[in-house]
């Protein structure tokens, strides 16, 4: 019997099958952990490539040899002033990222790969900006719980949508999976996905 799905997803992150789900892609996730340390000199661009490629790889390589599919990573991050901002460690890191964040414009690289005998990655660069967050503000939206988890401290998707006076670039790629980017791989791969699809006959 046929397997109902064309690629596995190399994360656990449900705004990444949400977006593989907008898509209309066929996926399997599986678990993939991966040193997320930035190299000295590395650039956030280089960074998030490097990531998306060394989570793909890991599942490609996890996987026996009869079961493998093309294994889809990625990876993103959220950057201030050349610094990337990760997942706050706490609710002091955490106002404090909101506070650098406040007024301003910030950058968010969003790297896709695609791993199977080949391998191709694509990296979005998309700009943020923020509204001013008061003390108030900033404090409640920490106390919600949305972003505790989430790079930079935010949720694009979420309550912090409210927040953003401007976006340049891609609004998928910001929550965490580029799809115009994530298309293109799919395509380069023969990957049949949404709209695209074959029909099949009956």
């Amino acid at each position: 019997m046929e397997e109902q799905f064309d690629i596995y997803l190399a994360s656990t992150s449900p705004r990444r099958r949400e977006l593989l789900d907008q898509l209309g892609v066929r996926y399997y996730v599986i678990r993939q952990d991966v040193e997320e340390n930035v190299r000295i000199g590395e650039s956030p661009q280089a960074y998030v490539q490097r990531l998306a490629l060394e989570k793909a790889r890991a599942g490609w390589n996890s996987l026996l040899p009869d079961n493998r599919k093309p294994v889809l990573g990625a990876d993103t991050a959220v950057v201030m002033g050349g610094s990337i901002l990760g997942k706050p460690r706490d609710r002091d890191e955490g106002l404090a990222m909101l506070t650098q964040l406040s007024g301003c414009c910030h950058e968010v690289y969003s790297a896709v790969a695609l791993v199977a005998q080949t391998e191709a990655v694509k990296v979005n660069a998309s700009q943020v900006c923020f509204d001013t967050l008061d003390a108030a503000l900033r404090e409640a939206y920490w106390d919600s719980g949305e972003c505790c988890d989430k790079a930079g401290a935010y949720a694009i998707q979420g309550m912090a949508a409210a927040f953003i006076t401007r976006l340049e670039g891609s609004y998928s790629g910001v929550m965490g999976l580029p799809l115009f980017e994530t298309a293109g791989l799919l395509k380069q791969f023969e990957i049949e996905f949404g709209i695209v699809r074959k029909k099949t006959n009956k």
